[in-house]
């Protein structure tokens, strides 16, 4: 063996002695996973006291929450939505607003607005801006298909750039910031559909079902009651701050990269895949945002499960609320069944998984 070779032996070897660690995480991210972890059965056990089920519901919200990003939830009226969200802003001791899209509603009704008042210093009249509702750190849109896409676009700036610009002045919101919108389906009247360039903004489309049998005893039971169950703080916003700065230190794997690269990509149907269903049923297929929002919230799944590393489970998880709302279906598609579900579906039992068919080091 030549002393180059030797040399590039050597290298690869110590290479290979260090992964491990990255992959275990220091010993302060150990601790902080440690402690999210905790802090995630801590907001399920405090949430069952007012929150019946929902256990998919409740832990997609709080990935998106600790992941900065923004949900929508949808299904129909009565399925305790609201309660939720609201239940969430409790535990989190996060100021909470809720805002109820009608069709009558304006931007500045959500922004805010300039209004004309006495200035007690001087005695001169100027104007002066008055804080919307959006100025607080949950904010919950009610019913946001209820309201015309231009009162929708109201949000678009606040989710993206968390600021809020009104009569040329830019307004920053206070961080921690979280949208999570509610709409009914789109079978419904009066409801008008979520433009795509701000269905794209939510990281999550949460799907909220039916009750089971045994739990809508339950809920029977605790409603009617008279029983309340006041809601205890557990965490402070400090803390969801430094939390929320774990989860990008969270470990991913090559080879998981381009799973993720891989399975986004084919559900494109202009993309050179033998994927049957892609080229029969979908008309665009998801951006370059859907894998961003897939790893991010993969990471953010795997801490607050108290693992330092995004493993496969994790991804698979969170597929179809990452994509179900980035993927344009066909009028094929609605008239014989098919689903942006069930097409991600199909795209996961195709998609290799393997660390060798990825080329993993």
């Amino acid at each position: 063996m030549t002393k180059k070779a030797a040399k590039k032996a050597m290298t690869k070897k110590k290479a290979a002695k260090k992964a491990p660690s990255k992959a275990k995480g220091s010993k302060g991210d150990l601790q902080a996973v440690k402690k999210l972890g905790e802090a995630n059965n801590n907001l399920k056990a405090e949430l069952s006291k007012t929150i019946v089920g929902m256990d998919n519901v409740i832990e997609e919200t709080l990935i998106a929450i600790f992941s900065r990003g923004h949900a929508l939830l949808e299904g129909v009226p009565g399925l305790a939505k609201t309660l939720l969200v609201s239940s969430i802003a409790d535990c989190l001791s996060l100021s909470f607003k809720r805002i109820q899209f009608t069709p009558d509603l304006m931007p500045s009704d959500i922004t805010g607005s300039e209004v004309l008042q006495d200035d007690p210093v001087t005695g001169k009249r100027q104007f002066q801006f008055s804080k919307g509702p959006i100025f607080a750190n949950m904010i919950l849109a009610d019913e946001i298909n209820r309201t015309p896409p231009k009162t929708q676009a109201a949000l678009l700036e606040a989710m993206q750039e968390k600021q809020v610009s009104v009569g040329g002045d830019d307004f920053k919101l206070d961080p921690p910031f979280f949208v999570l919108a509610t709409q009914n389906p789109l079978e419904q009247e009066g409801t008008y559909s979520l433009p795509e360039a701000q269905l794209d903004r939510f990281m999550f489309k949460i799907h909220v079902d039916y009750p089971s049998f045994d739990e809508e005893i339950d809920i029977m039971k605790s409603v009617t009651s008279g029983v309340s169950n006041a809601l205890e703080s557990v965490l402070k916003k400090t803390e969801i701050l430094a939390l929320q700065d774990v989860v990008p230190r969270i470990h991913v794997t090559p080879h998981l990269y381009q799973y993720v690269a891989t399975l986004v990509r084919n559900t494109r149907p202009d993309e050179d895949n033998n994927i049957d269903a892609v080229r029969k049923y979908v008309s665009w297929g998801c951006g370059p945002r859907a894998c961003l929002n897939l790893i991010t919230g993969a990471k953010a799944r795997a801490a607050l499960n108290g693992n330092v590393s995004v493993s496969l489970e994790d991804i698979k998880a969170l597929a179809k609320p990452v994509l179900r709302h980035r993927m344009g279906l066909n009028f094929l598609a609605q008239s014989d069944g098919e689903t942006t579900d069930s097409i991600v579906e199909q795209l996961i039992e195709v998609t290799p998984e393997g660390e060798e068919l990825h080329g993993a080091a």
